[in-house]
């Protein structure tokens, strides 16, 4: 029988890139004064996903990150932008 070894920690930019993708779908959430709840209905998520990703603890696909911008009424692009520039602040 084959071992499996653990995957490496993820890299501090890569943990860093995915807490600022939560706070900015956070900020966009809030901003339409919308529950974690609300956005999930409007993505067709699970609410518990909505705050692993809000708190930085799941990493969304393409797919998924697509959902959340458009059901926030924004552009992946959009999202991403804002996390890049938070991301260039905080290094």
């Amino acid at each position: 029988m084959r071992s499996r070894k653990a995957a490496p920690p993820p890299a501090c930019e890569d943990t860093m890139l995915t807490r600022e993708f939560g706070l900015a779908i956070r900020r966009l959430r809030e901003a339409r004064g919308w529950s974690q709840e609300r956005l999930a209905e409007a993505a067709d998520m699970n609410r518990s996903y909505i705050g692993e990703v809000e708190r930085g603890a799941a990493i969304p696909s393409l797919v998924t990150i697509d959902k959340l911008a458009a059901a926030l009424g924004t552009s992946a692009s959009g999202v991403l932008a804002h996390c890049e520039l938070a991301l260039a602040e905080a290094l």
